[in-house]
């Protein structure tokens, strides 16, 4: 029996019929059209596409169908089906991506199999990567299935042909879609997107998206309409187009067509403005320790382990709530020390005392040895240390990332980045943390960043790197009147009012420079408010199914 579990294991999510047969109108539009359905399922789309060709005029023996899948009985039910049709379809049972492509179909269209990295491993993974390094596109390891599909996809078309999937949104901001994203720009003469308010597939959590190419030669931009829900495809919307600054570049900032913050934003950057925070120092993943629960403790529990500060290091204790306050400070560090916060590291640094080697002991019996990164170092209860950061960098967000002056000299665990300023900028750490609440840092943070579960943005190490801030010229005029301003910023912050305070260091950062009229921030607020409203709309909707 075919269960939603052994459907959800290879990928298979049925789409609706509304779905198959838009994307058939589009892709299918002449009676002599051969059409290919890659991981067909039950023919959902070749049968879209035989409606299609027979309102074309188009006679059953005469049609053009194929597909492949690599479960048997679905492929066994799509024959069926086509030959109720009268239809003598072509269905393979296989492993699309270990086909040999030829560029013999007018219209590929489908909806590949979605199959997080985690899950796709193995010989499968290994067919998926050649595939795609066939067509000259290297996946990252990180990539999900459907990657490849839309790569090896495309070799099956003929010159000037279409191609119609249903895919995840992550096509839009994930990291290793970025050579997807280069591909399809460097292919296709056109290259469009719908996008949708509401789930695509109910019930499930995955954000979709249709993308629709054709022709070849490339492009400098795709165009993107924003619908509701599936049941608008047949309106008229408007398509509005969108030029990415590079190929591979996100392509979150669609979500903002027809919203001048992008724009704004990358006039800031053009003219020097705002620089990245690459510009600024080098960013650190914290210690990953393999075990926090064991590692990491709080000063009540290290007294009544017997274990001395000799043994111990202070650190940022897991999680980041703490760092909400622009300067994490020593007091700071020891009153969530004494509200017992594990804010110190178990790490001997040479021989263990007779109180460190019993709680090592310990640890022997409960298994903390045989945890990955313990395994892979000696001894395994010495965690490496990073170096002291100048600022502590949140990246997991409810509402925005944030900078925090790392008074406190605490090292970090990977529950936060490390930010570690160019020797000339190390006096300027206050000043950054303060400026880094600007409506453009705000915004580019949802453009650089990733929606996660329960609508949190998250910015992995090679995003937050890519964070716009202001430049270093631009801080030094107004350092002062920055840091003059923590007390109040700080107290609007304890009491939920982030955007008061974010209007303050606005009015500071890029009204009185003139840079920006009063007009042009809220454009930037707005478009950095459709983003995060769309995210903890979404992130909530996840939640509930």
């Amino acid at each position: 029996m075919d269960t939603a579990d052994l459907r959800k294991a290879r990928g298979a999510f049925f789409t609706p019929e509304p779905v198959c047969h838009f994307m058939a109108g589009w892709a299918v539009r002449s009676v002599e059209d051969s059409v290919l359905e890659p991981a067909c399922g039950e023919a959902a789309f070749m049968e879209a596409s035989v409606r299609r060709l027979a309102d074309l005029g188009a006679h059953p023996s005469e049609m053009h169908i194929s597909g492949t899948d690599i479960h048997e009985p679905s492929a066994r039910t799509a024959r069926s089906l086509l030959k109720r049709h009268g239809v003598r379809a072509r269905i393979k049972v296989g492993d699309f991506l270990d086909s040999r492509p030829q560029a013999e179909y007018d219209a590929v269209i489908g909806n590949p199999p979605y199959i997080r990295f985690h899950d796709y491993t193995g010989d499968a993974r290994s067919v998926a990567m050649g595939a795609a390094l066939a067509q000259g596109v290297r996946l990252s390891k990180l990539a999900s299935s459907w990657a490849a599909f839309v790569v090896h996809a495309a070799a099956y078309l003929k010159p000037g042909g279409r191609l119609a999937f249903v895919l995840p949104a992550e096509l839009l901001a994930a990291n290793y879609a970025g050579s997807v994203r280069r591909f399809l720009l460097e292919r296709f003469g056109s290259v469009n997107l719908i996008l949708f308010e509401e789930q695509v597939f109910p019930g499930v959590s995955t954000e979709a998206l249709l993308l629709l190419c054709e022709g070849n030669g490339g492009t400098d931009h795709f165009t993107v309409r924003q619908l509701r829900s599936v049941s608008e495809l047949d309106d008229p919307a408007q398509w509005l187009k969108y030029r990415p600054t590079s190929n591979s570049d996100k392509w979150t900032g669609a979500l903002l067509s027809g919203l001048a913050g992008p724009s704004l934003l990358a006039d800031l950057q053009g003219h020097g403005s705002f620089v990245t925070l690459a510009d600024w120092g080098t960013i650190s993943l914290g210690t990953v320790t393999g075990n926090n629960g064991y590692f990491a403790m709080s000063p009540e529990r290290a007294n009544e382990l017997g274990i001395g500060m000799d043994e111990l290091v202070r650190i940022s204790p897991p999680g980041s709530h703490h760092l909400r306050r622009i300067r994490f400070t020593s007091s700071a560090l020891v009153a969530l020390g004494r509200s017992g916060a594990q804010s110190l590291l178990f790490r001997p640094p040479g021989n263990p005392s007779k109180a460190a080697a019993a709680y090592i002991r310990q640890g022997e019996r409960s298994g903390v040895p045989d945890a990955y990164k313990c395994r892979m170092r000696t001894p395994w209860w010495r965690v490496p240390q990073v170096p002291v950061a100048d600022l502590l960098v949140t990246c997991m967000n409810a509402d925005t990332p944030r900078l925090a002056v790392n008074e406190a000299k605490a090292h970090h665990l990977n529950s936060v980045h490390g930010l570690y300023l160019s020797e000339q900028y190390r006096g300027m750490a206050s000043g950054l943390a303060v400026a880094s609440l600007n409506s453009a840092t705000l915004l580019g943070a949802e453009l650089v960043g990733r929606a996660y579960g329960g609508g949190i943005l998250k910015l992995e190490p090679g995003e937050a790197v890519q964070l716009p801030l202001p430049s270093p010229e631009l801080l030094g005029g107004v350092s002062d009147k920055l840091t003059a301003m923590i007390p109040t910023l700080r107290k609007l912050i304890a009491n939920g009012l982030l955007l008061d305070a974010v209007g303050l260091v606005d009015s500071v950062i890029l009204e009185r420079q003139g840079m920006l009229s009063h007009d042009m921030v809220v454009d930037l607020r707005e478009a950095r408010a459709h983003l995060s409203e769309r995210r903890v709309t979404r992130g909530a909707r996840s939640v509930e199914s």
